[in-house]
């Protein structure tokens, strides 16, 4: 289930603006000013939440939240930021995502045992790491397409930030069915297993969720 961060909020959703205002606090984190730094990295909260809810096997869900994985991430964003050499929200989200993803091959690797049974053998690096990056591609393509250049992409994938933060003043059972459905292709059968409930209800939950969400993205 995705955790909703109230606090967490994209500078207003017009491009000079926020840009303006990503190049300022990323000055000021560079010069060491760590409240900058904090409130830089705290708009990408929601977004690595999403990506480690789908891409974090339900296996080793029942021993680690993707809230906590995001924790951690957060934790070596802070720590390592002087590596971060890129200039644009674009390359800070492949810089997070990859630390991101490093942080779950962590904890995939400290999570997996249980008694002499060693599921890494089940769980693969390669396929979480995928799973991932296209759930990455899934929510930049929520939005409407701006073309098929480079620069459109990588708009496509700053933007989805603001998506995902959209995401997280649903309800929690809406955020969850909107994330197991188009985040995780799963059919109503799957999602009604994981949700408890029938295919039919969980069809219905998607209609209510859908209905719901419009009003965000608009």
């Amino acid at each position: 289930m995705l955790a909703s961060n109230s606090a967490s909020s994209l500078p207003p959703m017009d491009q000079n603006n926020r840009s303006t205002e990503f190049q300022q606090l990323l000055s000021e984190a560079r010069s060491g000013n760590m409240s900058a730094l904090g409130r830089l990295l705290e708009w990408y909260v929601n977004y690595l939440t999403i990506l480690a809810t789908t891409g974090l096997d339900r296996r080793i869900q029942r021993r680690v939240s993707p809230s906590d994985l995001v924790q951690e991430a957060m934790l070596a964003a802070h720590r390592d930021f002087g590596d971060f050499r890129g200039q644009s929200q674009g390359e800070l989200l492949c810089w997070l995502r990859q630390i991101l993803i490093n942080t779950l091959h962590r904890t995939v690797a400290r999570h997996v045992k249980a008694g002499k049974r060693d599921i890494r053998r089940e769980v693969s690096i390669d396929e979480v790491t995928r799973q991932l990056e296209e759930s990455a591609c899934r929510l930049a393509n929520l939005l409407p397409a701006r073309g098929d250049s480079p620069s459109a992409a990588i708009q496509a994938r700053e933007d989805s930030v603001g998506m995902a933060n959209q995401l997280s003043k649903l309800p929690p059972q809406y955020r969850e069915v909107i994330t197991l459905r188009i985040l995780q292709s799963l059919s109503f059968e799957e999602i009604g297993e994981q949700m408890g409930r029938s295919a039919g209800a969980a069809r219905m939950l998607w209609l209510r969720a859908l209905q719901a969400f419009k009003p965000h993205v608009e």
